[in-house]
């Protein structure tokens, strides 16, 4: 048998977590001294503590986690509870994390108000693009409505793309239009680059239509973090003028597994003011 201090060491736990689990009778030591009072555990009840921290961290109360643990839970029913619990917790983390990078580009796009040299702004045109897209449409323009349907759709794309056996052309091609429900939501268009036949199928091969003039500007790193490079982009029209004629296209110029090392030029149609 353990000592209170033992077992607590043993299974990573607080002594005072452990005297409180016996007081609420969630887990009673093995046997308690009737001279001393010292608490002693035995290694099989690790098993017990080990779900009790693994229900608690499930977000139960402890009134709920005696209930289960009561009603003797077997361990394949608890471990896909822990496995639910797990892709909650994931998902919650890839969330935050995201909108950590977006809090952040909003900050570097306030640190870099008025400091976007000029030359990093091209005017030009954009020729006749053939693309094959899939498109679904997205609550907002923001970047947190945009990254969830894109990312999928991309996806969905090539997939179609590869059973279709159309092999892409050119870099990805991401654009945009207000929905007609006209209620703020955004039409979005994931395309890439082909030279298939014009169709309408599993997938939509059109020809975007050539940009006389565009403002262009070049973007590395993820798209969460693109917003300085867009807002410089939008100052530049404003101060050169140039008045916006539309959503910028995205061009996907390079996409390797780190999406920090990705580059992406937004191509913006202007027109003079």
């Amino acid at each position: 048998m353990f000592t209170i201090g033992d077992f607590a060491r043993h299974g990573r736990v607080s002594v005072r977590m452990l005297r409180h689990y016996d007081a609420t009778g969630l887990l009673r030591p093995a046997h308690v001294d009737p001279v001393t009072g010292y608490r002693r555990y035995t290694a099989a009840q690790l098993a017990r503590l080990n779900r009790v921290i693994a229900l608690k961290d499930l977000g139960l109360s402890l009134r709920q986690v005696q209930e289960i643990l009561d009603e003797r839970v077997g361990t394949e029913e608890l471990r896909t509870m822990l496995r639910l619990r797990r892709a909650e917790l994931e998902d919650a983390m890839a969330v935050a994390a995201a909108r950590l990078l977006r809090v952040e580009a909003r900050l570097r796009a306030i640190e870099s108000e008025g400091r976007m040299p000029m030359d990093d702004v091209v005017i030009k045109s954009v020729p006749v693009t053939r693309v094959a897209e899939l498109t679904a449409t997205a609550a907002s323009f923001e970047p947190g409505d945009i990254g969830p349907v894109i990312g999928p759709l991309y996806g969905e794309l090539f997939r179609r793309l590869d059973a279709a056996a159309v092999t892409p052309a050119g870099p990805g091609v991401a654009y945009y239009e207000d929905a007609p429900e006209g209620d703020g939501r955004i039409t979005v268009h994931a395309a890439v680059q082909v030279s298939a036949p014009l169709q309408d199928g599993a997938f939509r091969v059109l020809d975007l239509p050539h940009l006389d003039r565009a403002a262009t500007i070049v973007h590395r790193g993820s798209m969460e973090t693109v917003l300085p490079a867009a807002q410089a982009l939008a100052r530049w029209i404003d101060e050169n003028g140039y008045q916006s004629a539309g959503y910028p296209r995205e061009i996907s110029l390079e996409c390797p597994e780190n999406r920090d090392d990705w580059v992406t030029e937004l191509q913006a149609p202007v027109t003079r003011a």
